[in-house]
């Protein structure tokens, strides 16, 4: 609310919101919050953006396999406001099974405070050798007390950080990427040292729960479009969907918000929450520059007809698998295969080399690859299988990306920027888009200085 009583003026502006994904939907929220009538555009049939789900005949799929961290502050306080906490489940402790095709070993934290609570999982880590191990504690050590701010650092690849700290690339494979790779979409010779030291530190080093996992109990569009279409409206948003828009121009004092249709809607301010190719296009030109790129995300699909995985997510080393998840539950499969099968979705990140793959090359490659890496799956029929990819998933976190993502403000009076892409200092993840709608909301805001409150 407003510390001078300005609020009525705010309360007459009118908002367009271009993107209804998570950046679109926690800018338009906390501007309906603060008074403003919010018209929110989306070019999709549904909500959600990548952090979705559609319907596969009577299968519910997700779009991605997203998770979230404890630590996730922004994310998880936009569950709350869109009425979704009971929709998702969180850790108790950070617990998380890797396996190769011979051996098996945790990474699970103990109760100790941080950053000793992973010392014990690290120097148990069977993956790696005894002397490997205590390179590992002290690399980990010196990450907590990297500069993720310095243009430096960003400059710098995580692998090389990693190269000059004693890590050589068996660990890499099996420690470092098994976690960076989820969470950055890059491999650590191809990822930022600042985003990767903002992963590691907020995630798994400052704080001893920061790190404990949770994730969706029940189909993405679930939360991202039911239940954030429920609170957008009862917030007040308009909402259009299936409404492409084709241009922004400025008209006098307003924005007229150029569609597919050959329509226009006149706004006061407008915050454009699209992935950045498609800003480029909509933007003034200048507004940004699409030079920050992109990376793929492929998904493998497997229904089996008994369960082959006990847990409901586990990660792979000396395999191509990189994390499995259990989906039955949240797909709705037991109505469709009865309900012994089991869902399994094997999540492979940073799949340039993959995305030209066939959808039968993909099956030939991967379904053996559970079998050795699942034992019960050896023996499992194979129900149905198939592939879904994301070309353009995220941004690439390329060292040097920090300089290249832009901020809430633009050069435009009222025009201002949001997504995962934009300058959260977050890797592209849910929590960095929830965080970069509440800062374009932010500072839209603060034109009529009307305060809104940003997670820390």
């Amino acid at each position: 609310m407003s510390g001078d009583g300005r609020q009525g003026d705010h309360r007459r502006s009118r908002v367009g919101v271009v993107g209804g994904g998570l950046a679109g939907q926690a800018a338009a929220l906390a501007l309906a919050d603060a008074g403003a009538h919010v018209v929110l555009l989306e070019a999709r049939a549904r909500l959600g953006g990548v952090a979705g789900s559609f319907r596969r005949g009577d299968l519910d799929v997700d779009t991605g396999q997203h998770v979230f961290l404890r630590c996730c502050t922004a994310y998880r306080r936009f569950l709350h406001r869109i009425g979704a906490e009971h929709l998702v489940t969180l850790q108790d402790r950070l617990d998380i099974a890797v396996r190769s095709p011979t051996r098996s070993a945790r990474l699970r934290r103990s109760t100790l405070p941080a950053p000793l609570h992973l010392a014990g999982a690290l120097l148990r880590y069977g993956h790696l050798s005894p002397r490997e191990r205590l390179g590992l504690v002290r690399a980990a050590l010196a990450l907590g007390r990297v500069d993720r701010d310095d243009p430096a650092v960003d400059a710098v690849s995580f692998g090389a950080w990693l190269a000059a700290h004693g890590q050589g690339a068996r660990a890499v494979d099996v420690l470092w990427d098994v976690v960076g790779i989820a969470t950055l979409n890059a491999r650590a010779q191809d990822a930022s040292l600042a985003l990767a030291a903002t992963v590691f530190q907020l995630g798994l080093l400052d704080r001893a729960d920061a790190g404990d996992i949770g994730w969706a109990t029940a189909p993405l569009g679930a939360l991202h479009d039911d239940a954030a279409h429920r609170a957008l409206t009862a917030a007040g948003v308009e909402i259009r969907r299936s409404t492409k828009v084709a241009g922004l121009r400025r008209a006098g004092g307003a924005w007229l918000i150029e569609t597919g249709a050959g329509e226009e809607t006149a706004v006061d301010r407008v915050v454009v929450a699209v992935p950045p190719a498609a800003a480029v296009r909509i933007l003034p030109a200048g507004t940004v520059q699409d030079d920050l790129g992109t990376t793929p995300i492929v998904n493998v699909h497997v229904v089996y007809d008994r369960r082959v995985l006990a847990e409901p997510f586990v990660a792979g080393v000396d395999s191509p698998v990189q994390w499995v998840f259990d989906r039955t539950a949240q797909s709705g499969a037991a109505a469709v295969f009865g309900p012994a099968a089991q869902y399994l979705a094997v999540s492979l990140s940073a799949a340039n080399d993959l995305l030209p793959r066939t959808a039968q090359e993909l099956r030939e490659h991967f379904v053996p690859a559970l079998a050795a890496l699942l034992p019960a799956a050896r023996d499992a029929r194979v129900l149905e299988s198939f592939v879904t990819r994301e070309p353009h998933a995220t941004f690439r976190g390329a060292p040097g990306q920090a300089a290249r993502r832009s901020g809430p403000r633009t050069a435009h009076p009222g025009l201002y920027l949001a997504g995962a892409w934009t300058a959260t200092g977050w890797p592209a993840t849910m929590e960095g888009a929830v965080r970069s709608g509440a800062h374009a909301a932010e500072a839209l805001l603060q034109t009529d200085r009307v305060d809104v409150e940003v997670p820390a």
